[in-house]
């Protein structure tokens, strides 16, 4: 009996499908018999309505199908028509899986492609144009430095003293350090002349060397490529679509200027001739909807449009020192659903559901083969219960119904506390599983402990998965971003220089001052000062450093918001 059952899937046949019974945890494994089914020797594309579900969605996948490659594609991590661009991080990872579809149309094979309804909508630059960005090199190559230099300021990477984060490079002499979208590591390239010498790996944090290269791959940092070429485009449409630029109009003045400017990607399409889609990246991959998520796609597309609107009727306003915001044409910069539709193509169209689906309508169904699994909701309910005894006997029951079954945990500690727990509680043979194959592999009576981010167990006819919530109830932390130590406060804020520009979660643009000690219900405290349009001052404690993150140093151009402004 198979653990993940037989969808029935037709090999290489467009159309639109349906696949049904695809219970809350079971996306995954779903995914992994979707793809071996319609597409065995392609890649597959799966949209997920919102960017939470990725990562519990990975882990899966690496679960279910270890060898499987898995690429993801975000969205930009900003609001739509926003005044800050995509953040380092987001703006590296989109060009790192831009680059590896470009591959994978090319020499296409199995693999699986994770984006959201929110990247979907979003137009992107031509395949070409990005693939042309993309620079290798090894030892022993002649190459211009001074040309690398331009090359990277073109690409979107911001020159600092010292390399300490994604999308930087310093040059020191001969040696040019980089930090580049797809590395998990700096690199320090050392030139002799226009040869160059070696390409070593080194620590951000000591800036010391911990290994060796024998080539490198270099893409762009940012979707936006400042090129003679592009910044005449620029300038021509945005006065085709707008008139005459003013005098204070920051953005047009920078761009012109061959300087970047925060948040001029909103502006992409007057960057190019034309822009591209998902879809044209990968012109035969067969597509898999979430569930709910053309719901996700609809209400994406109503928030894009109030944006636009309300930066428009802002335009149109023209406020006394209200710095300029020309908003591009929605349909330049996104995809509407209509036209989603019409990029979709002659593919495999599929959608999962949760729910029994009727075959009625142009949508053949299919069925995945999964139910949602065993809560104990009601036995945790009951004070004259102990939930732990029901779950034990449940599992018990399911072992000798010679079903595999999982217990599965949010992350190691957590599984091991639960495990502990059920084995106090008379429930023997638990094994510590890291795959599927070897959740197949169990003896009779034997289950299986493994670490998956589920949030309700699923069950199939030959396998029961317990997730950590159906026992434990609703988890009050969520997996959260890495806070930042006490002891990394100070070097967090030596890393910014005077006049570096930051944006505050709350209080948008502002200018980076200095540490200053300022008295706070009679005791001094260290505080960052920062400085916002009009004069206004904003000192943020240094343990809230985390509400900063960094745009960009004084050469790049940005316009200050003011403290409780409408921006």
């Amino acid at each position: 009996m198979s653990l993940i059952p037989s969808i029935g899937l037709p090999k290489g046949r467009a159309g639109q499908f349906i696949v049904d019974g695809v219970a809350d945890g079971y996306e995954a494994f779903a995914l992994v018999q979707t793809a071996q089914e319609i597409a065995p020797d392609k890649p597959v594309l799966f949209v997920a309505r919102d960017g939470q579900r990725l990562p519990a969605i990975i882990e899966a996948l690496a679960f279910a199908a270890p060898g499987l490659p898995v690429l993801e594609l975000p969205a930009w991590d900003c609001l739509p028509y926003d005044r800050v661009s995509p953040g380092a991080d987001a703006a590296a990872r989109r060009l790192d899986a831009l680059s590896a579809m470009i591959a994978l149309a090319k020499k296409p094979h199995r693999a699986v492609i994770l984006t959201t309804a929110n990247a979907l909508l979003q137009r992107i630059p031509p395949a070409e144009l990005i693939e042309a960005q993309t620079f290798y090199a090894r030892p022993g190559n002649q190459i211009d430095m001074n040309a690398l230099i331009a090359r990277l300021e073109i690409s979107g990477f911001e020159r600092v003293p010292t390399v300490r984060g994604l999308g930087e490079f310093a040059v020191r002499g001969g040696i040019l350090d980089l930090f580049a979208p797809g590395w998990s590591e700096a690199l320090r390239l050392d030139f002799f002349g226009d040869t160059l010498e070696s390409i070593r790996v080194f620590d951000v944090a000591t800036q010391r060397t911990t290994g060796q290269r024998k080539s490198m791959s270099l893409q762009a940092m940012s979707e936006v490529a400042l090129t003679p070429e592009t910044i005449s485009r620029f300038r021509r449409s945005y006065i085709e679509a707008f008139g005459a630029p003013s005098r204070d109009d920051a953005l047009y003045a920078a761009v012109s200027e061959g300087r970047r400017f925060a948040g001029m990607e909103h502006w992409l399409p007057f960057f190019y001739e034309r822009l591209e889609t998902v879809f044209d990246y990968l012109p035969d991959a067969p597509v898999v909807f979430d569930h709910l998520a053309h719901e996700a796609l609809t209400e994406r597309h109503t928030l894009i449009l109030d944006h636009y609107e309300a930066r428009r009727k802002q335009a149109d306003s023209a406020l006394k020192d209200a710095v300029p915001y020309k908003p591009v044409a929605p349909d330049l910069l996104y995809l509407s659903p209509e036209n989603l539709k019409a990029s979709l193509g002659p593919r495999e169209d599929i959608d999962f559901t949760v729910f029994d689906a009727p075959d009625v309508g142009g949508k053949k169904v299919f069925h995945a083969g999964s139910r949602h699994g065993r809560s104990f909701a009601e036995e945790r309910a009951d004070p004259n219960i102990n939930v732990f005894d029901v779950v034990v006997k449940h599992i018990a029951d399911e072992r000798a119904a010679r079903r595999r079954v999982i217990v599965a945990g949010w992350t190691e500690g957590s599984l091991d506390r639960l495990g502990q727990i059920l084995a106090e509680h008379h429930l023997g043979n638990l094994k510590t599983v890291a795959t599927l194959a070897e959740v197949e592999k169990l003896e009779p009576g034997q289950a299986g402990l493994a670490v998956l981010p589920l949030e309700s167990g699923f069950e199939t006819e030959g396998l029961v998965v317990v997730a950590e919530q159906d026992i434990l109830g609703d988890r009050l932390i969520r997996r959260s971003k890495r806070k930042k130590k006490a002891s990394d406060f100070i070097a967090e804020a030596s890393s910014l220089s005077a006049g570096d520009i930051v944006v505050h979660a709350d209080h948008g643009i502002g200018r980076f001052v200095g540490l200053r000690t300022i008295e706070a219900v009679g005791a001094p405290h260290d505080c960052l000062e920062i400085h916002y349009a009009g004069d206004d001052r904003l000192f943020l404690p240094v343990e809230n450093i985390e509400l900063l993150s960094r745009y960009g140093s004084d050469s790049a151009e940005a316009t200050l918001d003011k403290l409780g402004g409408g921006a």
